[in-house]
Parts: C-alpha cells; sequence; structure tokens
C-alpha cells in the first residue's frame, strides 16, 4: 500500500487558497476515483474537490473553516501499490503549487506603475487587492516589508494587511496624548468604512439569523462597490413584441433539436453584445488614472441561488458566440450555479454584467455596478400594453409587449452621453428585431 497526498487544486487566476466548507467522507471511508470529497470556498464560488485516485481515507489534514492553500495537502489516502512517494509525486506534476515566477504573473497588477500615489518594488509580489488596500491606507514599501505574509511563500494576504491596519489604528491611537477637545471643535465626519454600526435592539420574538460565508462576500463587495463608483442610471422602455414573437415561433425548434431551453436572455445577452462594439468605451475598467479598454467581452449574469444569495457567472469571449452557442453557455452556467457545480474560473473576468430583475415579476431596477466594471444593465419584466404606433395611415392604438430596461454606471469612466447612447442601442436592436433571424 502507498500513501497519496490529495492537493488543493488550481481555481483559476488569482485564486490561491480556499476554506473547507465540508467533507462528503470521513477517515476511513474508501473513495472511487473521481469522488467530491471535499466541498470548498473561494472569495469566487463554492466547489466540490474530487480525488483523481481510488483508496481509503487515513488522514484528514485540513478540517472544516481551515483555509488550505493551492498545491498544499488537504487529506493522505492509502492507495494500492508500493512507494507512497512515488504516488505524491504524481500528483505534485499535476496540482503542485505555483513556482515564484507564476505567483509573480498571476498577483501582478496590470499597471504596477499608474494605479497610485504609492509605488512598490516587483519584489514585493503584491496582489492587486492587496496592493489597492495599500495605497488607500498609505501604507509605504518599507511599511509593507515589516508585515509576516501568511500566504503562499510568505505571500502577504487581504486578511494580513487588514489586520495590519487595524492594528496600526489601535497603535496610534496609544501612541496620541491624550488632550481634551476644545468645546467648540467640529471633527471631521468618520469614513463610510470605519462609521460604527447603528444599535439595532432586538424584540421578544426577534430571531437572529447569522450570515452565511457568502452572503458576507456578497454584503462586503456591494458597499465596496457603492463606495468606489458614483453610480447614475438611465432607463428606457422598449417595445419587444417582436422579440416575443420570435422566440415563440422557434423555441419549440431549438429544444427539439438542441435538447435546450430558448429563453429570452440569448436575445439580451447578443443585443448588448452588439450595443457594446457599436461602444467599446463602456467595456472597461479603471486603474487608478488610467481607463483600461478591454480586447474580451465577457458578459457576467446575475443568477439567483436556491438559498437567496447571488452570484455572477460569466459568459467568455460572448461576442464570439451565435444566438445557439449563448442561449447553451446561459443554460449551462445557469444549471452549475444553482446547483453548486460553477469552478472558480466561471466567475472572474467579466467586462460588463446583466441583471434580469423582470424575471420575478420586476418592472425595473437599479443594480449596483460590478467592481472593476463600469455599468450593468438591469431587464424588467415584459408586460402587455397599449401603445401608440405610428403608421402610414396614421397613429394607432395597439396591444404590445414592453418592457423597461435601466442602465447603471459609474461616472467616473462613463458620461451620461456615452451610458444614454449604449442603452439606446440596445432598445434599437431589440425594438427592430427580425423575425426571420435564424437560430
Amino acid at each position: 500500500m502507498a500513501e497519496y497526498k490529495l492537493l488543493l487544486p488550481s481555481m483559476g487566476e488569482g485564486v490561491m487558497e480556499a476554506t473547507v466548507i465540508t467533507w462528503l467522507f470521513n477517515e476511513g471511508d474508501t473513495v472511487k476515483e473521481d469522488d467530491s470529497v471535499v466541498e470548498i470556498a473561494t472569495d469566487k464560488v463554492d466547489s466540490d474537490v474530487p480525488t483523481p485516485v481510488s483508496g481509503k481515507i487515513v488522514k484528514i489534514l485540513k478540517q472544516k473553516d481551515e483555509v488550505a492553500k493551492v498545491g498544499e495537502a488537504i487529506a493522505i489516502l492509502e492507495i494500492e501499490g508500493e512507494g507512497g512517494n512515488t504516488a505524491t509525486e504524481e500528483v505534485k506534476t499535476e496540482t503542485s503549487a505555483p513556482d515564484a515566477e507564476t505567483i509573480k504573473a498571476i498577483e501582478e497588477p496590470l499597471n504596477p506603475t499608474a494605479t497610485s500615489h504609492v509605488e512598490f518594488s516587483g519584489d514585493l509580489y503584491l496582489s492587486p487587492l492587496v496592493k489597492s488596500i495599500a495605497q488607500q491606507e498609505n501604507i509605504s514599501e518599507s511599511e509593507l516589508k515589516t508585515i509576516k505574509g501568511s500566504g503562499l511563500e510568505g505571500r502577504i494576504t487581504k486578511e494580513d494587511i487588514l489586520a495590519h491596519v487595524a492594528n496600526r489604528g489601535n497603535q496610534n491611537q496609544q501612541a496620541a496624548p491624550q488632550q481634551a477637545a476644545p468645546v467648540h471643535a467640529v471633527s471631521a465626519p468618520p469614513a463610510a468604512t470605519s462609521a460604527p454600526a447603528a444599535t439595532i435592539s432586538v424584540g421578544a420574538g426577534d430571531e437572529i439569523i447569522p450570515m452565511d460565508r457568502m452572503r458576507k462576500i456578497i454584503a462586503e463587495n456591494m458597499v465596496k462597490a457603492k463606495q468606489i463608483a458614483p453610480h447614475v442610471t438611465s432607463f428606457i422602455e422598449t417595445d419587444v413584441t417582436n422579440v416575443v414573437k420570435w422566440r415563440a415561433k422557434n423555441k419549440d425548434m431549438f429544444e427539439k433539436r438542441e435538447g435546450e431551453k430558448l429563453t429570452f436572455m440569448p436575445i439580451f445577452v447578443k443585443a448588448i453584445v452588439k450595443a457594446i462594439q457599436d461602444f467599446p468605451m463602456i467595456n472597461v475598467s479603471i486603474n487608478g488614472d488610467n481607463i483600461i479598454k478591454k480586447k474580451n467581452i465577457n458578459i457576467g449574469m446575475a443568477t439567483a441561488l436556491p438559498d437567496g444569495n447571488l452570484i455572477v457567472p460569466v459568459i467568455k469571449n460572448a461576442d464570439q458566440l451565435s444566438l445557439s452557442g449563448l442561449a447553451k453557455a446561459i443554460n449551462d452556467l445557469a444549471y452549475r450555479a444553482r446547483n453548486k457545480k460553477l469552478r472558480p474560473e466561471d466567475t472572474q473576468g467579466a467586462t460588463y454584467t446583466i441583471s434580469n430583475v423582470g424575471s420575478f415579476g420586476n418592472l425595473m431596477g437599479t443594480p449596483i455596478i460590478p467592481q472593476p466594471q463600469v455599468a450593468i444593465m438591469a431587464i424588467g419584466a415584459i408586460v402587455k400594453k397599449p401603445a401608440v404606433l405610428e403608421t402610414k395611415d396614421g397613429d394607432v392604438i395597439a396591444i404590445r409587449q414592453l418592457m423597461f430596461m435601466s442602465h447603471s454606471y459609474d461616472h467616473r469612466a462613463v458620461d451620461g452621453s456615452l451610458g444614454g447612447m449604449m442603452l439606446k442601442h440596445v432598445h434599437d436592436y431589440l425594438q427592430n428585431w427580425d423575425l426571420n433571424t435564424e437560430i
């Protein structure tokens, strides 16, 4: 018999660690090749780790809620064969921890000299998130070098730098001389991130429900997004009668041919992609004082989960997909999102996001822009309404299928003209949808 070290596999660019949620087997249990043995969570997505070999779990090395680094052993299996080190070495060739050069390439910021007020030398290997926090907190390079990193090969993680910031604040308070404030002195308002939470009274019969891990991440990301980006929202009402007729005509044929449901979402995504191609400066991110124009068009798709949480899987290179390809990609991502089958890379790299608030019967919404994107579009419910139509014989009133769309954009990069024209082009593509469009 030989020992086999089950390592935490690579989970996509920039993902260096994961938290163990729960083990699906216990020590002493026998597992088969490709069995999912443990559920893990990153800051992007929850997923399962399968075992590439059959054997018996003899030792669990990472318990529930413990953090493991990519390439670190999380369990030891007993497998058939001899030479336990051989089995371990074979795993390392497939899922070993990245070397220093790989880590540097993963964590290096997009433009290390243009993001900030503080510059750092390359030997620190800071991730973009850690570097952003350091710049916001005015932490110098010399101060950063005093932080003991807990990441792979001593890298500074988000938790390390946040703990340092908190401790630095305490030290500053202790070092400051105690002075009585003047009676009429007016202090500056506290920063939004450090304002104390309001005291909430809990009455008899009230239930206290702790946030789960994903809800905490959503809350943190939404607060940051609102603090970073000045939001502006434009609205438009669109006649999608042709879209409704076209889908009704094609959905049965498409399902019979492809075995896939034909929803409205691929049509909406197609129209958004065309509008992005018309206005590529919507497909950007902000990095300090620089605007980064993205080459790829990757559409994030806000998806509600059965537990009430939200996740945003990404349709990669959406501009290269046909309507049929978009339908299949959307159905696949939605299914895997709702069944916890997404990989971390499935939620990375979005350059623009769509949110279908109409699926809940809502007419419109004002969604929060996910960082580091600069815009998001919300699609409302399709409702039959009387509408005025212009014909060659004059205006007439007819029953039409109407839908509101709202476009939220980051005013740092997108002004009202660009945000409004982008929305109008999506409107035009949908309102003038060709009933003979092939799929």
